[in-house]
């Protein structure tokens, strides 16, 4: 038996364990290792037994059964504080396992290959979570490294003799996290290639820590930054091309903005405010889409996250500098356009390629709510009242629906031309936000005449209709599905107005 027990070495990611291996066998570990890893070793002349000398038992299965073996795992689990654990190790000559190092066959890496099902299955790791596990749970007593990054602290003060209880505890922490992330990842993929459309009584979400974040919403709230390695695209895949590090609101006000673009067919361009839009704009061209959009509220628009569905040139990076903004979201920039936009060092600009689609998750005390996200505009377009609609009014209407459907209900947006001229949102009362964007509107001296209005949700009176034809509105669109529709569309008939069910809600909380 050596001196200081077993150290069991099994890795895919070989990244710094020939050093670590070295280290350990200098300080009188027995290196037990299988496979590629016992061969790794080998070759850079560290003594290595193989498992099959401890087990008595080959590999077998191509690999797939190694380490699953009572003399591997009773090294793992015995406890030294438990008498009858003793005398059974020595009754049948297992040897102590201090230490355990392992990683895992690179599933997540490999689930992005589109490889063949059964193909994929194989990198399914058993042997190493199951390893990863015994040693976690042991941790009084055994030492677990599943990352790389702590193979130089731990060899340092195994060195000095300082090796603590706590040390050990906090790597198996980390091992379970591990093995939970990597499970997880595993499950999703899974449920995704199987189309498994039933609902589950258990859920997880894979989240890696990308970084860490000056703080929260709020200077007093700690902030991280975690991305889902099950989508390929969206805000935490975007790049940073300069300015000052990405806030936890800048993150969210970036990702709103995005995605709202994303949804107009048009050159277009969003200016957001705390996730909601203050000006949305389509142009012939980038420079005329923002500059359409500025002026919806050129006031709210200081101090705002712009972003476009279109490369930036450097006539319209002129513009953006000649206010303060927080970001630029784009999906391409113009070289130019980016030397002209680094003269204001603190703009963050962001190269956003494109939207991803997975579930919507939300915090609620006591757990979360879980949904598919708000991906689709509508359920058909029903033109209810006795006036139809010109080209152009429907043009605006699905513009301004595209647009209410990114703004906190209850929302109203009020547009023309494939512009937004007055927004209103997250009031308690619908009447209330549609007085709030005709407020706006008014406050810019946007003409209202010939204009539409979107909302979110039903107008639940004709009061809003009343209201808004009054200042020369001419067109509605709305889901409908209130037991007052009928009051409503009379209300458009009487004023002449024309509108349109969608037959699909847009609520944003």
């Amino acid at each position: 038996m050596s001196s200081k027990g077993i150290a069991l070495i099994s890795v895919w990611n070989k990244e710094g364990v020939d050093k670590l291996a070295k280290e350990l066998h200098g300080l009188g570990y027995k290196i037990v290792s299988s496979g590629g890893t016992a061969r790794f070793l080998r070759e850079r002349g560290i003594p290595v037994v193989e498992v099959s000398e401890i087990t008595g038992f080959p590999e077998i299965l191509d690999g797939r059964v190694k380490t699953l073996h009572p003399k591997v795992h009773g090294g793992i689990l015995y406890r030294d504080w438990v008498e009858r654990d003793k005398k059974q190790l020595e009754e049948l000559g297992i040897e102590p396992i201090e230490v355990v190092v392992v990683n895992l066959y690179p599933f997540e890496e490999k689930s992005k290959e589109d490889l063949p099902l059964k193909e994929l299955l194989e990198f399914i790791d058993i042997g190493g979570p199951t390893l990863i596990r015994a040693a976690a749970k042991n941790f009084p007593r055994v030492s677990v490294l599943t990352d790389p990054q702590d193979y130089d602290w731990f060899i340092e003060k195994l060195k000095k003799g300082e090796l603590t209880e706590e040390d050990r505890a906090r790597l198996a922490v980390k091992a379970f996290a591990h093995t939970s992330y990597y499970d997880s990842v595993i499950y999703n993929t899974l449920k995704g290639l199987t189309e498994f459309e039933e609902n589950l009584k258990e859920e997880t979400v894979p989240m890696k820590l990308k970084e860490e974040l000056r703080y929260g919403e709020n200077p007093h709230q700690r902030g991280w930054l975690f991305e889902n390695p099950l989508e390929d695209l969206g805000i935490v895949k975007a790049e940073v091309l300069q300015g000052k590090k990405m806030s936890f609101n800048n993150y969210l006000d970036a990702d709103s903005a995005a995605k709202l673009v994303s949804e107009i067919p048009e050159t277009a361009c969003a200016i957001i405010k705390h996730t909601n839009p203050c000006g949305v704009a389509v142009g012939n061209s980038v420079k005329e889409a923002y500059l359409r959009a500025l002026e919806g509220d050129p006031v709210s628009a200081f101090g705002g996250i712009v972003a476009f569905n279109d490369k930036v040139d450097p006539e319209t990076a002129e513009e953006l500098t000649k206010i303060f903004l927080e970001i630029v979201v784009a999906p391409d920039y113009d070289p130019l356009a980016l030397q002209i936009l680094s003269k204001k060092k603190n703009l963050r600009v962001i190269r956003y390629m494109g939207r991803s689609v997975w579930r919507d998750l939300k915090k609620v005390s006591g757990g979360f709510l879980l949904q598919d996200e708000d991906t689709e505009l509508y359920k058909e377009l029903k033109v209810v009242t006795k006036r139809k609609l010109s080209e152009r009014e429907m043009k605006d209407l699905l513009f301004a629906w595209r647009v209410v459907k990114h703004v906190k209900s209850n929302a109203i947006v009020i547009a023309k031309d494939g512009q937004t001229l007055g927004i209103g949102m997250g009031l308690t009362s619908r009447v209330d936000a549609l007085k709030l964007a005709i407020q706006k509107a008014k406050e810019f001296e946007k003409d209202l005449t010939g204009a539409v209005v979107a909302s979110d949700a039903f107008f639940p009176f004709r009061d809003s209709v009343d209201i808004a034809t009054a200042e020369g509105i001419t067109a509605f669109i709305q889901p409908g599905g209130s037991i007052r529709d009928k009051e409503v569309i009379e209300a458009c008939d009487e004023h002449g107005a024309a509108m349109v069910f969608t037959g699909m809600r847009h609520f944003k909380h």
